[in-house]
C-alpha cells in the first residue's frame, strides 16, 4: 500500500538494509540472478521523537470587489520533510498537494440531494476542480535537512503536507483582504458580497 506518507521514508531502513545484505554476501560483481534478503529494524527513536512533517504556506488572493470571485495570484509552499530523496518528485507532491487545497478552498463541494441521499454532482462536468488557468504561480520549497531520528534515510513522509495549510492559507488571505472571515468551505463568491 502507498499512502498516508508511508512510502520511502517507512521502507527505506529495509531497502538499506537488504542492499547492505546484497553487498556483503556477493561483494561488488555479483552473480547473474544473485539474491539476498534482509529485514529493516525497529526506529528505537519512534517513541520518543515526533517524526512528522510540516510547513507553512502563504497565498496572495485577488477578489473581485463586484462579483467577490477570488483568484490565488501567488502560492507559496515552505516545509521540512527530512531528506529529500527525489527533489523532482518531491517538488511535484508539493505543488500537487498545493494545488488540491486550492480546489478545496475554491471550487470543490458536494452537492447532496437531500430526497435520496446522493451526490448530484458526481463527475467533472459539474464537480469543479482547479486546472492550469486556476494555478498562476505556486511554488515549494523544502529546508535541506536530515532527520537523524527518522531511521538510516532521514527522511519524513512528504504524500500529504501540501494539502494540509493551502486552503487555509488562502481563506486567511481572502479575509486579509476583503475583512470577511469565512468559515467554511468552497470560499464561493457569495460570501463575499456584502
Amino acid at each position: 500500500m502507498a499512502g498516508g506518507s508511508t512510502g520511502t521514508a517507512s521502507w527505506g531502513d529495509a531497502i538499506i538494509a537488504a542492499a547492505g545484505a546484497f553487498r556483503a554476501q556477493h561483494g561488488a560483481d555479483p552473480a547473474a540472478g544473485a539474491e539476498a534478503q534482509a529485514a529493516g529494524s525497529e526506529n528505537p527513536d519512534q517513541d520518543s521523537f515526533a517524526l512528522h512533517s510540516f510547513g507553512a504556506q502563504f497565498a496572495e488572493v485577488r477578489v473581485n470587489a463586484d462579483t467577490g470571485e477570488i483568484r490565488v495570484s501567488r502560492m507559496l509552499g515552505v516545509f521540512s520533510a527530512g531528506r529529500i530523496i527525489n527533489p523532482r518528485t518531491a517538488r511535484s507532491q508539493f505543488i500537487g498537494g498545493m494545488t488540491m487545497g486550492i480546489g478545496m478552498a475554491l471550487h470543490e463541494h458536494s452537492v447532496m440531494d437531500p430526497r435520496f441521499g446522493i451526490i448530484v454532482n458526481c463527475d467533472f462536468a459539474e464537480y469543479h476542480i482547479p486546472v492550469n488557468a486556476d494555478i498562476e504561480d505556486v511554488d515549494a520549497v523544502w529546508l535541506e535537512d536530515v532527520d537523524p531520528h527518522a531511521g538510516p534515510l532521514g527522511a519524513r513522509g512528504i504524500g500529504e503536507i501540501g494539502i494540509v495549510g493551502a486552503a487555509a492559507a488562502v481563506a486567511n488571505a481572502a479575509f486579509n483582504a476583503t475583512g470577511i472571515r469565512v468559515r467554511d468551505l468552497p470560499l464561493t463568491a457569495d460570501k463575499f458580497l456584502r
